[in-house]
C-alpha cells in the first residue's frame, strides 16, 4: 500500500507530504497506480520549482518507495500562495487516484 500525508500548519497551509510504501497493484515496470502518484507528485514539485524558482527540501528512498517534500519557511507570501495553489491541485490527483483505486493508496491530511 502507498501511504500519503499530507501535512497542514494551523493556517490550512500545507507544510509538507510523504509518500511511502509500494502498490503493489501489479508488477514492477507495469504497476499504474505507483506511476500515477509518483507523476502526480514529482509532477507536483517540479511544478513549485519551475514556476516559483524555490526548491522544496526533497528526500527519496533508494527503492523508489519513499519520497518527503517540505516547503521552506522562509518565502514570500506570493510564492507562498503559488505553492499552495500547485499542492492543493497535487492532492485533488492524489485524492482521484484513492477514490479509484483505494485497496491500494491511503491519504491522510493532518
Amino acid at each position: 500500500m502507498i501511504d500519503i500525508t499530507i501535512n497542514k500548519a494551523n493556517s490550512g497551509l500545507i507544510e509538507s507530504f510523504i509518500i511511502s510504501g509500494h502498490a503493489l497493484f501489479a508488477n514492477s515496470g507495469n504497476d499504474i497506480v505507483c506511476a500515477g502518484v509518483s507523476a502526480v507528485s514529482i509532477g507536483a514539485i517540479n511544478a513549485v520549482i519551475s514556476l516559483t524558482g524555490i526548491t522544496p527540501i526533497i528526500k527519496q528512498g533508494k527503492d523508489g518507495g519513499f519520497l518527503e517534500c517540505r516547503i521552506p519557511d522562509t518565502i514570500s507570501e506570493e510564492n507562498k500562495q503559488k505553492i499552495q495553489l500547485l499542492l492543493e491541485g497535487m492532492v485533488v490527483s492524489l485524492e482521484t487516484i484513492e477514490r479509484d483505486y483505494g485497496k491500494y493508496v491511503a491519504i491522510t491530511i493532518i
